[in-house]
């Protein structure tokens, strides 16, 4: 009985959702240009389960491109309205469609020249009226066992709001980058943290010149604690490095080593990175290469920095 009801209870709301693709039409096509054309923020507005799916859907549309803030539909008529400005647009949720404090907040905003939105589960209703476009989120009935409480409704509702907001995102162009900058912290901020965000620079990168003595080049790695050293020419250009590994390998073959330089010594055409890679793939590519360390060159093959793998571990990145 428990798992049957749960089940059913599924499946109705994944009906409800079903339905809204055949629901979606011209009206949806306004909203996105509506949206699209503002000059200010859109304020989203609802009160009870669907002031809920709105504090959830601004959340959305602020994190994928679109200025969104939440305004109480009840707090607005006392006081909160302030916060809605020229420019901005509306978007009220309402199921019913007959939410009074909703009407009011629509009417005000008609009075003040500020276009609306509405998305309702009842097209001929009040707020669908007050408002400029209506998006229909019709659903044949809720999940709850006597019809009554919003459950398909406002999984329907939380559905078409996110369809709405990623349409919108991918009409603005939005991508990982812009992503990346409005999501610095927690998981999300680690998976989109750059090499910039975490590679050494200025006198915690090893290198040294061609022309440098290996006992200097060997010193110049153990200080800067890498394991590894850069090797570059008077321009600053990436020309190949020495590791602890090339070192080892080197003494097997020559045990006058010591009393080389470093361009005699030297790796060429080692792995490196732009500052603009994203960690975590400069972690692949360590893991790929089976090395320890990356060096960070510009678009003209320049050293500008040095990641080592302890360096994204630290941070989080995996």
């Amino acid at each position: 009985m428990i798992l049957e009801t749960a089940r059913r209870v599924l499946q109705i709301e994944a009906d409800s959702v079903r339905e809204q693709i055949g629901n979606l039409g011209a009206s949806f096509e306004g909203a996105v240009e509506e949206i699209t054309r503002m000059k200010g923020r859109l304020c989203v507005t609802g009160l009870g389960k669907s002031g809920l799916v709105g504090q959830k859907l601004a959340a959305t549309l602020a994190s994928t491109g679109t200025p969104a803030y939440f305004l109480h539909a009840a707090e607005a008529a006392h006081g909160d309205l302030g916060m809605l400005v020229e420019g901005d647009l509306v978007l009220a949720l309402s199921h019913s469609g007959e939410t009074a404090e909703v009407v009011r907040l629509l009417e005000f905003s008609r009075s003040r020249k500020i276009r609306t939105i509405a998305m309702t589960g009842v097209a001929g209703s009040s707020v669908a009226k007050a408002a400029d476009i209506a998006i229909p989120v019709v659903i044949s009935k809720e999940a709850c066992p006597l019809n009554l409480a919003p459950t398909a409704s406002t999984t329907a509702m939380l559905a078409v709001g996110d369809a709405l907001a990623l349409v919108l995102s991918e009409k603005r162009g939005f991508g990982e980058a812009d992503f990346a900058a409005l999501h610095p912290g927690g998981e999300l901020g680690r998976r989109f943290l750059k090499v910039r965000d975490l590679m050494r620079t200025g006198d915690r990168v090893p290198h040294v010149t061609r022309e440098t003595g290996m006992p200097e080049a060997v010193h110049e790695m153990s200080r800067k604690m890498m394991g590894i050293t850069a090797v570059v020419d008077g321009a600053g250009e990436l020309l190949g490095v020495i590791s602890d590994g090339d070192l080892r390998r080197l003494l097997e073959k020559d045990p006058h080593l010591l009393s080389r330089t470093a361009g005699e010594c030297l790796h060429a055409r080692p792995k490196t990175v732009d500052q603009d890679t994203f960690a975590s793939t400069a972690l692949a590519t360590m893991e790929d290469a089976k090395i320890t360390s990356l060096f960070v060159v510009d678009e003209l093959g320049r050293l500008t920095g040095a990641l080592h793998l302890h360096d994204l571990l630290s941070a989080g990145i995996s």
